[in-house]
């Protein structure tokens, strides 16, 4: 089959997820044309060369530490029409030697566009959707009300009438809506081959790094060994590790962590959770799928969920150590078979029934489900 893969360029999470699908796509023997952005447009196209095409993507604005809706309206406004114009060039450009017959989206939106353009099945792969799609099993606080509703809106709006959506989650959760798979997470291969064993530090992953006040706050905590990624650095502070950026090395560090501290990002929680590694979720504020990450981490007992990093929160978490490992004892995942199977049938099913249509007189429809 010909699949046009989307995958959104903003945060490498989505790039490293998308690279596992992708490999078992052509390992399939499926001819997959992949399309990206800014960082993961580059980790694709190194992965994948010759089979991957820079789109421009869209991108959030940050004010300190939080995402800024207002900046982020505002960017998204100032860019969307030279975006489009150079996205839709790429597509033609595309279409002159690659005819696809179903989309896949890692909640990218141009191909899901262009799928609707050209009447083409979509297939959703990605963990946003749960928000949607999904009946929550947490009370949602009156201060995450109004991100909680935002956030549903822009997943509703992301990939409306996709034929099928896979959910990747590590909590699960009832369904609202048909047309859907709940699915383990995306693990790479890296991780699946690593062992887990328990040292004596605990990793700690700071996506954003205006949190100066990092190491002198970890060393109030002299009797634990912080090893801390983010920084980009290498450098010693007693107690405390700065480490430059490495795959390999992060990797040696999280299968051997006692426990994780890190904000509320899907990739690094599922593989905390995965290796059964306790995790201390901060997540960042105004992004409510991290919130929800967060809240689930200490609602099936894996760990704890914390507005901020203190020194007092990091005792906590810390003190109940032994009760996070003896619920993550009891979490099981095959891999990504089960993901793999699905996907692998739905697209049999797409192959069997899809017929090729002309494409569509008009735009496609973007209101939710």
């Amino acid at each position: 089959m010909n699949i046009l893969y989307g995958v959104p360029g903003e945060g490498l999470g989505h790039a490293t997820r998308s690279k596992v699908v992708i490999g078992h796509l052509l390992a399939q023997g499926h001819q997959v044309c992949v399309v990206s952005s800014s960082r993961a447009y580059k980790m694709l196209a190194a992965a994948f060369p010759g089979r991957v095409h820079e789109i421009r993507g869209f991108h959030l604005a940050y004010n300190g530490l939080a995402v800024s809706k207002l900046r982020t309206a505002a960017l998204t406004l100032r860019t969307a029409p030279e975006d489009l114009r150079i996205n839709f060039a790429k597509y033609r450009e595309l279409l002159c030697d690659f005819e696809p017959e179903v989309v896949v989206s890692d909640f990218e939106s141009f191909t899901y566009l262009f799928a609707k353009l050209h009447r083409l099945p979509v297939v959703s792969i990605d963990n946003m959707q749960i928000i949607s799609r999904a009946k929550l099993n947490v009370t949602v606080p009156k201060a995450e009300r109004g991100n909680f509703n935002l956030a549903k809106s822009i997943v509703r709006a992301k990939l409306p009438h996709s034929r099928h959506y896979f959910v990747t989650t590590f909590f699960d959760l009832p369904l609202q809506k048909e047309r859907t798979t709940l699915v383990p997470p995306i693990i790479r291969p890296e991780i699946l081959a690593a062992r887990p064993t328990k040292g004596q530090h605990v990793l700690v992953y700071q996506s954003a790094t205006t949190q100066q006040n990092l190491v002198p706050l970890l060393q109030q905590l002299p009797d634990q060994e912080f090893r801390v990624y983010g920084f980009n650095k290498q450098e010693s502070h007693g107690n405390v590790q700065l480490c430059a950026f490495s795959e390999a090395g992060f990797i040696v560090d999280l299968a051997s962590a006692r426990a994780v501290v890190t904000n509320g990002g899907f990739s690094l929680i599922s593989e905390a959770v995965f290796l059964h590694k306790p995790v201390c979720a901060i997540p960042i504020p105004a992004q409510f799928e991290q919130w929800l990450n967060a809240a689930e981490v200490e609602k099936m007992g894996y760990g704890r969920h914390f507005e901020a990093i203190t020194a007092d929160n990091l005792r906590a978490f810390l003190y109940g150590l032994t009760d996070f490992e003896k619920a993550l004892a009891g979490y099981q995942q095959q891999g990504n078979e089960v993901l793999f199977a699905r996907l692998d049938e739905e697209l049999k099913d797409i192959s069997r029934h899809h017929l090729p249509a002309e494409p569509a007189a008009q735009e496609a429809s973007w209101g939710g489900e």
